[in-house]
């Protein structure tokens, strides 16, 4: 970790990784966030992103690797990351019998703020959330958007240069996840670092510079939004369909004219598959044809980061990957035999 590395990234991690018993929740993580940007840590449930939050935030110890938020190290100096840093969980955090207001203040004075000085902070973030009418009513009279809000109000008091979000749109109706948005952008523009966690690959999309893709414990992909769209993604072919029984037939006539395997939404009734710059709409439509199938929509469409997502940490795409480990294993074996015979 050289010394320039440690200046201009906010949060920056080295081998990090942790151990629950012979579990493996995370392993060989690295990280690197410049200093005012916002990064994406994207991954299925279990994929080990709020273990590394707990681990960056000083909530866990690390079982091997190393990191520094705001340039202090997370094992010798927590209280020095913990003063630089604020924190919404995916859980609620604030007190239901206290008002909003009340919240904020006692925050304030947990970071040693001067009660004059608290409660103008709970004043300016109750305003800054759109709370402010809602400032002496009790917590638990609050709707879930605007808990949310005042989760990350409390987590805003000490206005700290890293802050750290586990999912914190879950839940929130569309138009409170996008006033939410606008807030986090008026943070980034300000100097603060974002470390995201989101189930919404829009979300990330829209807000990440950087994202970093988990899966089983172990970073899978790392780039921005249009990097691994443009890597992994490239244009689809999306077929709709009227009833679920024309799926299967769609899957495979599409199979035969795209650029690789066609995926099944059930729900949507939609059939994808890649295509390439050769594929052509009339010659889907013709194999839908052949196929018997009466699709109602036919269309070509950019990658978005949920292909990327499910290329890479899909049951297929790991099988894969486990297939291409063992065989370059395998190969390594079969070169280090051949040396030792040799000698």
């Amino acid at each position: 970790m050289n010394q320039d590395t440690q200046t201009s990234h906010a949060v920056v991690a080295e081998g990090l990784g942790k151990r629950y018993g012979e579990q493996w929740a995370l392993r060989e993580f690295d990280l690197a966030v410049p200093t005012g940007s916002v990064l994406g840590l994207l991954g299925h449930n279990g994929a080990g992103k709020t273990t590394a939050i707990r681990i960056l935030t000083t909530l866990v110890s690390p079982t091997e690797g190393t990191a520094k938020v705001a340039g202090h190290d997370v094992l010798a100096e927590p209280d020095q990351v913990r003063e630089q840093i604020g924190l919404t969980s995916q859980a609620a955090t604030v007190d239901g019998l206290m008002s909003g207001a009340a919240n904020l203040e006692m925050i304030g004075r947990l970071y040693h703020l001067p009660r004059k000085v608290a409660k103008a902070r709970a004043t300016e973030l109750l305003a800054e959330l759109q709370l402010e009418d809602a400032g002496d009513r009790l917590v638990r009279d609050y709707s879930g958007g605007m808990r949310r809000r005042l989760d990350l109000a409390a987590s805003l008091v000490a206005s700290p240069p890293v802050l750290f979000l586990d999912e914190p749109t879950t839940g929130l109706d569309p138009e409170s996840r996008n006033e939410l948005w606008d807030l986090l952008r008026q943070l980034v523009g300000g100097g603060t670092t974002l470390i995201l966690t989101t189930q919404y690959l829009e979300e990330a999309d829209t807000l990440a510079d950087d994202v970093v893709l988990l899966d089983h414990g172990k970073i899978v992909a790392t780039g921005s939004p249009s990097q691994l769209k443009a890597q992994h993604g490239g244009e689809r072919v999306v077929v709709t369909v009227d009833t679920a029984d024309d799926l299967g037939p769609a899957a495979d006539a599409l199979g035969k004219v795209a650029a690789g395997r066609a995926e099944i939404d059930r729900e949507e009734l939609l059939v994808t598959a890649p295509a390439s710059e050769s594929t052509r709409l009339i010659e889907v439509v013709r194999a839908l044809e052949d196929g018997g199938v009466d699709a109602h929509d036919v269309r070509r469409r950019e990658a978005t980061l949920d292909d990327v997502f499910f290329s890479l940490t899909s049951p297929r795409a790991r099988a894969a990957s486990n297939q291409t480990t063992q065989t370059t294993t395998s190969t390594d074996t079969d070169q280090t035999d051949r040396e030792e015979a040799a000698a």
